[in-house]
């Protein structure tokens, strides 16, 4: 009997060993009206399932400029990356898990609507903030992904495509000053280089 024990023990101590099983997690947030224009955006955290450094990015997509001119037709665009004060202020609105395929989808997605890499047009219209976030859950496998009366409405749009894709997703509804620090258990290295929104 302390033969069979032992050999459960040494089992269990083995499994320990072995390395976590990891995946990158997509969360998708909204920013209203306060100081900032409302806006979209999603974050990455974690570690790919084949390896690597931990991640932790966010993405948006934002007018270089805020003026009349977006009302009017096509102007400049970047890849947005927002600030832990502006996330603070922001909503957690869903996440889920990631295949390594879907991840590197994403990022490829980044690199297409970057101003350096591929087309940084903004239209209000047709490429704007929640545009950019429909495509990435579009590539992170969500499949309900149309509301054309709330393409300028982001929090509105979310809160629709978590209902919509309610079996895939984990509703999360927090406000990101209460919801960021429950992730920091959890350290991860930050990789984002790109401009920042205050």
């Amino acid at each position: 009997m302390t033969r069979l024990f032992a050999t459960i023990a040494a089992l269990l101590l083995s499994l320990a060993a072995l390395p976590a099983h990891a995946a990158v997690t997509i969360t998708f947030w909204s920013h209203e009206f306060g100081n900032h224009f409302p806006h979209a955006f999603f974050t990455l955290r974690g570690t790919p399932d084949a390896g690597g450094e931990p991640v932790n990015l966010n993405y948006g997509f934002t007018p270089k400029a805020i003026s009349p001119a977006i009302l009017f037709g096509p102007v400049p665009g970047r890849i947005d990356i927002a600030k832990r004060s502006y996330m603070d202020g922001s909503d957690a609105q869903f996440s889920l898990v990631l295949t390594d395929v879907q991840y590197a989808s994403i990022l490829q997605l980044v690199d297409e609507w970057d101003e350096k890499k591929g087309d940084g047009t903004y239209r209000m219209n047709t490429r704007n903030c929640v545009h950019f976030v429909q495509e990435a859950a579009r590539r992170a496998g969500l499949t309900k992904l149309d509301f054309p009366k709330l393409m300028k409405k982001p929090r509105s749009f979310l809160k629709a495509l978590a209902d919509a894709n309610a079996t895939q997703v984990t509703v999360i509804d927090r406000h990101g000053k209460e919801y960021l620090p429950s992730l920091e258990a959890t350290p991860v290295i930050a990789t984002n280089a790109p401009a920042t929104v205050n």
